[in-house]
Formats: structure tokens, C-alpha cells, sequence
């Protein structure tokens, strides 16, 4: 069996080897780049003019009024209100498309959110919470005394508790209480009392 020497197991740092560029010379290929991009940028703005103006051309023919008399005027108003109308349903069709496409567009995101972000609620566990910590928590720093639930109790004496007992013990058996009260001598207790 081969024994490998003890390596640690923390990653060595590896040292970033030096640019071969200069600071200068990074900065002026930054530089030029920057150029180029600003040069490709007005390139595309003047070709998307120029489609834009071939693209009217070809849709939109220059008309020509000199030497028409109404009726003919009256065919060509028609005619343009006729490509009016085509134009606004293609682009209500264009708009309810696109509507449509971003709507779908965030249901799919939606659903993706759902899928990738599987939250596991965590194992509660049991907390012994005193009344004076639940206080802090419900109340803050408000409430500053310390609250003592035994000195809130009503107190109760021991000699009220037996005379309870007595006055139950008394009523407890009411056949013995009848049969005392029953005939001329219960009567005569009565009087009496």
C-alpha cells in the first residue's frame, strides 16, 4: 500500500498572473471599442430610416390630385378609408397578439417561480415563554413592571373555606332536614327561630 504525504485541505491561493497589457494601452482599446459600438449604433439608426422610408414607399404611393374632378376624388377618399380600416385591423391584431404573448409571457414566470423556488417550512419546536417575556413581545419596552400573576388572585381565607364546608354540610342530606322540620316539632322550631 502507497502512503501519500499529508496535504492540507484548505485551497492554495493562487496568485493572479500580471496583465500584459499596459494601463494605457487597456484604455485605449476601450477607447476604440467604444467608438465602434457608438459607429455601429448610428449605422443601424440610419439603415432602419432608410426601411422605414422604402417600406412607406412601397405602401403608401404618392397621390395624385391635379386633374381629378369629384367623382374621381370621391373613388380615392374611399379607396384610402378602405386601406384606412385594413391598416387598423391588422394592427388591432398586432396589439392583441402581443397582448396575448405577454400575458402568456407571465403566467409562464409565474409557473417557473412556483417550480423553482420549493420553500420547506421548517420543524417547529416547543418555547417556554414567561408572562413577563410574552409582555415584552406583545407590548415592547411599554410595559416596564413585571407583571405577578399570584399577586392578582383574589385571596381567600382558610376560615371562610370551612364555613363553606359546614353550610354544605347542612343542606348536604335534605331527608334529615325534612324529617326535622316535619310534624309540630319542626313547626315549633320554626316559631322559635
Amino acid at each position: 500500500m502507497k502512503q501519500y504525504p499529508p496535504t492540507s485541505m484548505a485551497p492554495k491561493a493562487v496568485a493572479k498572473p500580471k496583465s500584459k497589457i499596459s494601463a494605457s494601452r487597456r484604455l485605449s482599446l476601450k477607447i476604440l471599442l467604444l467608438t465602434r459600438a457608438t459607429e455601429a449604433l448610428e449605422e443601424e439608426k440610419i439603415a432602419r430610416e432608410e426601411e422605414k422610408v422604402r417600406y412607406l414607399g412601397e405602401k403608401l404611393p404618392p397621390l395624385q390630385f391635379m386633374g381629378l374632378n369629384m367623382n374621381d376624388l370621391q373613388t380615392l377618399c374611399k379607396q384610402i378609408h378602405e386601406n384606412i380600416d385594413k391598416v387598423d385591423e391588422e394592427r388591432y391584431d398586432c396589439e392583441a397578439k402581443v397582448y396575448k404573448n405577454n400575458r402568456d409571457i407571465n403566467e409562464l414566470n409565474l409557473k417557473i417561480q412556483d417550480l423553482g423556488g420549493k420553500f420547506k417550512k421548517p420543524a417547529l419546536r416547543k418555547v417556554r415563554v414567561s408572562a413577563d417575556e410574552m409582555l415584552k413581545a406583545l407590548f415592547g419596552s411599554k410595559n416596564k413592571g413585571s407583571m405577578d400573576l399570584r399577586a392578582n388572585l383574589k385571596s381567600v381565607k382558610k376560615e371562610d373555606i370551612k364555613q363553606e364546608k359546614e353550610l354544605t354540610m347542612e343542606v348536604g342530606d335534605w331527608r334529615k332536614n325534612v324529617e326535622a322540620m316535619s310534624g309540630m316539632e319542626g313547626r315549633k322550631k320554626m316559631f322559635d327561630a
